[in-house]
């Protein structure tokens, strides 16, 4: 058995079993069903902006957002639409981009058609349609992406929750000889504003493989318990999110622990980590970090992971710690060249390690791997790959030597005349 054999026996083990689904198709990209989860993000520009809001969704696309969305709340960005469109195929960039609508949507779509046949998918939120006719209201977008075929997200935030439905809940719930926790009720209200708007657009006239679902709340415990509901009750894919998870680490924290939690129990089709950036900040970083989530739970693969151990009173300085970051750095600077040329090294696995204690054997886990010398170690650098000691580094040159290896075996292993993973000598 080749190493590549045993990653994907261990890999497809660890694999959670996906929740099924239809599958729904947003301008090309497949979500839901057997289909990888998809990573999506939105701008936070004026779309009415057309040059800033067409490099943002393009800066999002670059980083891996397979789907983007933008907001469309005035006239002014409604027929802003097709010329940021032009502008981002201008660049390049082809990613279906979704639009974000509350409160006018109804109107928008009708009022301007060529926005209406552009955007990929519409997202509606049930709570943010009117009041006096909110089925009127939701019905008029629905028939627009009927007419368009144009898949909905129906999008439901306990932040804008449907009032009239919370209220008719909660009467029920008082009047109940022994009413339920006020947030069980909160919880429903939001599972049935999502399924019972799903069905009014069937029955309109939308398919049932046009409709993708979300239930957000900004509590990680309140999310899990939604969306474990939610999964139970309908087919449809849905969109995970974290709403409002706030700025820095604790969003990041939060938004993981919580998409974790379901993607581990195969419910979650589309994702997106919403992190407040700081001012002027890359936009970017929410996709990176549902990047990293996908691939920690071994769903997806991005791009080449490296292991490094976190440093102990046997380490020696900084140096490995320097060396781990290095290296990281530089895959992720050569993976754009390396995506196309090299299919497969996304998941190419490599090691970092600081002393002799778990150096050796964390390196023969790897694909490749270096141990450093740790304090009062043998000033000396075992190189592993594919599980077998290659070569031993020794002197201060011993990083860009071992990024050389690193570069030799990604052509080896990857490249047009790669042999699929088998462990290749050094010197072939």
């Amino acid at each position: 058995m080749t190493s590549t054999d045993r990653a994907v026996t261990s890999t497809d083990r660890a694999r959670p079993r996906r929740r099924p689904t239809v599958t729904v198709d947003v301008g090309g990209v497949l979500v839901g069903g057997a289909h990888p989860v998809v990573v999506q993000s939105m701008t936070n520009t004026d779309t009415a902006d057309t040059d800033a809001t067409a490099l943002q969704v393009a800066r999002l696309w670059a980083a891996g957002s397979q789907l983007v969305r933008v907001t469309v709340n005035t006239d002014e960005a409604a027929a802003a639409v097709p010329e940021m469109l032009r502008k981002l195929r201008d660049l390049g960039c082809d990613v279906p981009v979704i639009g974000d609508f509350h409160y006018n949507g109804h109107k928008l779509l009708v009022d301007h058609p060529e926005t209406a046949r552009l955007l990929a998918k519409y997202r509606i939120n049930p709570g943010n349609v009117g009041t006096r006719h909110h089925d009127a209201n939701f019905q008029t977008i629905v028939r627009v992406a009927i007419d368009n075929d144009r898949p909905v997200r129906i999008g439901v935030n306990w932040g804008s929750l449907d009032q009239a439905l919370l209220t008719e809940l909660m009467e029920g719930n008082a009047a109940l000889p022994e009413p339920a926790d006020a947030r069980d009720v909160m919880i429903e209200a939001m599972l049935q504003s999502a399924l019972r708007s799903a069905e009014l657009a069937e029955e309109t006239g939308l398919r049932h493989d046009r409709i993708i679902v979300s239930a957000k709340v900004s509590n990680v415990r309140d999310l899990v318990d939604v969306y474990r509901l939610l999964a139970t009750r309908c087919d449809y894919p849905l969109h995970l999110g974290l709403t409002e998870a706030g700025m820095g680490d604790r969003a990041i924290v939060a938004s993981s622990a919580g998409l974790a939690i379901l993607l581990a129990e195969g419910i979650g089709d589309t994702i997106r980590v919403s992190l407040t950036p700081d001012p002027g900040a890359d936009r970017a970083k929410e996709v990176e970090v549902a990047q990293q989530i996908l691939q920690a739970m071994g769903l997806r693969a991005f791009m080449p992971q490296v292991a490094a151990c976190p440093g102990c009173g046997r380490t020696t300085s900084t140096f490995f710690q320097e060396m781990a970051r290095d290296i990281q750095a530089h895959l992720k600077e050569r993976m754009p060249a390396w995506k196309d040329r090299y299919p497969g090294v996304e998941e190419l696995r490599v090691a970092v390690m600081g002393c002799v204690v778990n150096g050796p054997g964390e390196s023969k886990h790897a694909d490749i791997g270096i141990s450093l010398p740790g304090a009062f170690e043998d000033p000396v650098a075992p190189v592993f790959v594919d599980g077998r000691l290659d070569r031993t580094l020794r002197g201060e040159g011993l990083v860009d030597e071992f990024i050389g290896i690193l570069e030799a075996y990604v052509d080896r292993r990857y490249g047009p005349s790669g042999h699929g993973g088998e462990a290749i000598p050094a010197d072939a």
